[in-house]
């Protein structure tokens, strides 16, 4: 199991599942400006989705130069798994905390994946 490239799709595939949420049950979503309907949301939930994108998407770039940096490097491929499944976990569940408003788990799980993204890096620096 190439659990990398399993970890790099999720996370791609994360914002799009956060602007899922966002966009769930809106009878009023506007595909004609999506953006201008984002900006004028005010159901907190929604707001909050659409935070959670954005956030998936900066962590998406850290994690995909985390793991370019683990792969050119060579770390140790269990290691680099565990940090790989880790950064996953933490950002379904990140997911899950910001759009039901848990923001003490959400700043704990945030940590974790950016911790482990940190931790690819770090490692292959040595």
């Amino acid at each position: 199991m190439n659990i990398p490239a399993y970890s790099l799709l999720i996370a791609c595939l994360l914002p799009i599942v956060a602007a899922g949420l966002q966009k769930w049950g809106a009878s009023d979503y506007d595909n004609h400006n999506p953006r201008q309907w984002g900006q004028q949301m005010n159901e907190p939930r929604r707001q909050r989705a659409l935070a959670a994108q954005a956030n998936s998407w900066e962590a998406l770039i850290v994690f995909a130069a985390a793991l370019l940096f683990a792969l050119h490097a060579a770390l140790d491929a269990n290691t680099r798994d565990l940090l790989c499944m880790s950064f996953v976990i933490s950002r379904l569940i990140y997911l899950a905390a910001y759009y039901l408003d848990k923001a003490l788990l959400r700043s704990l799980v945030w940590f974790v994946g950016f911790g482990s993204a940190l931790a690819l890096i770090g490692l292959s620096i040595r």
